[in-house]
């Protein structure tokens, strides 16, 4: 009996090899409407547009409130901490649910009410409470939609699908800051909040349009068929012993703790380099990578299922580890803007990537939102983690040596990713299409 228990990664090959086999099993390939995709299209570009009306106004907006720094910064804390610890939880609670849109609807009515109350009652207690809830209610958003898209197009489908998100994501930040940039100009900063809760409904009409009847629970999950199941694949420990989850949530770390402080370091160089354009080029900075990842990020969910994962990753570092360089040693501030498009590649990448790699090593276990958790609870310490460190590092040694360091830690994550990340791809899905093709 003991000679014939295998090692874990054996068991794996061994599994993959079976989904290999089986997955040409997976007849009934969906075959969504147009108003459904359509509806998730747009349901993401809203939401982005919800999204963005937090972060960087709400410390605007409390200062016209005449908050005290300290005050506001325990309010963004609050938010930090609640959104790191509840993405495993808010994972789980999508893998539990019955139907993403309701989960979706209520914490986008949850997340309305709170941009409500901060332009209502700009008063600690209540403006903590819409901190919590908004963090909290982001925690599941982020799982329901690639929840509702896997379950939507299915496994064959979904790196375009997750390519086309990404591009309206990104086009819908790029259009609500612009919106919200203008209101608080032209009238207050208070008027942020009500066009936030104001988009909020556009953003639950757009769900509305996606059919419940398309958006298959089972694959929302990952739960996926197969012709001779292996026993234990639907435990979560089991999901969470996975190596390459483990490797691959070790590499999102490095990758947001690379990341993550490059642009706060970097605005403070432009502002100190050219304090007078500093606003514009900042805001230049900010709009050339979106643009970027609106431009590339379907290619780049194409590229995945021809190439594989693991060529795009080390693309995606190696385009970090470049703009890291550049920082410390390009001294024009106009060039800096330019520097941006490596900004741009990096996350059009990641984007992508992160639930796609997530959907391949969680398949067939139903914990496909549980493991896209643990991979957000490890870009949550890297980013938290990165702006303590890039902050330190640029006081005690200056810019240069900071910027240089955030490049080693993006050259460490493209080695993890050449030496220890195994390919992902299943190339029995690839056959599956080809076959249904």
């Amino acid at each position: 009996m003991l000679l014939s228990r295998k090692p874990d990664h054996e068991k794996r090959e061994g599994r993959v090899a079976q989904d290999n086999v089986a997955a040409p099993v997976l007849a009934a390939i969906p075959a969504p409407s147009r108003r459904s995709l359509r509806g998730l299209d747009w349901f993401i570009f809203f939401l982005a547009d919800v999204q963005t009306g937090f972060g960087p106004f709400i410390a605007v907006y409390l200062t016209t409130q005449k908050w005290t720094q300290v005050e506001i910064g325990f309010v963004l804390s609050i938010g930090g901490i609640v959104a790191l610890i509840g993405q495993m939880p808010g994972g789980a609670i999508i893998d539990a649910a019955r139907s993403e849109r309701l989960v979706a609807a209520l914490a986008i009515a949850t997340i309305g009410c709170c941009a409500l109350a901060y332009a209502a009652m700009p008063v600690f207690a209540v403006v903590v409470t819409a901190a919590t809830l908004h963090a909290a209610a982001s925690c599941v958003l982020g799982p329901a939609i690639a929840a509702i898209s896997l379950g939507l197009v299915g496994p064959l489908a979904i790196g375009e699908r997750l390519g086309r998100n990404a591009r309206f994501a990104s086009l819908g930040n790029g259009v609500a800051a612009a919106v919200m940039g203008t209101a608080g100009y032209l009238l207050s900063s208070r008027s942020v909040f009500l066009v936030t809760f104001l988009l909020a409904i556009p953003t639950l009409i757009a769900l509305s349009r996606i059919r419940e009847e398309e958006v298959d629970i089972a694959r929302c999950h990952g739960e996926m068929p197969r012709e001779a199941p292996v026993p234990g694949d639907t435990n979560i420990w089991h999901l969470i012993r996975q190596r390459p989850l483990i490797v691959f949530a070790l590499s999102v770390l490095l990758l947001q703790l690379a990341n993550a402080s490059m642009m706060p370091l970097m605005a403070s160089a432009v502002t100190a380099r050219s304090s007078q354009w500093a606003t514009v080029l900042v805001a230049f900075c900010i709009v050339v990578p979106q643009a970027i990842v609106a431009l590339l990020s379907p290619s780049v969910g194409r590229k995945a299922q021809l190439w594989g994962r693991r060529p795009l990753l080390l693309i995606g570092f190696g385009a970090l580890a470049i703009r890291g360089v550049l920082f410390a040693t390009v001294r024009d501030p106009y060039l800096l803007v330019m520097v941006q498009v490596f900004d741009g590649i990096t996350a059009a990448v990641f984007a992508v990537m992160i639930p796609l790699i997530v959907a391949d090593v969680a398949f067939g276990s139903g914990h496909f939102n549980l493991a896209q958790g643990i991979v957000g609870t490890a870009t949550g310490i890297g980013a938290s983690l990165s702006t303590a460190l890039g902050g330190y590092v640029s006081d005690k040694f200056g810019n240069a040596t900071a910027f240089f360091g955030l490049a080693g830690i993006a050259a460490t994550g493209l080695l993890l990713i050449l030496f220890v990340m195994p390919e992902t791809r299943r190339t029995g899905l690839i056959a599956a299409k080809e076959m249904a093709g």
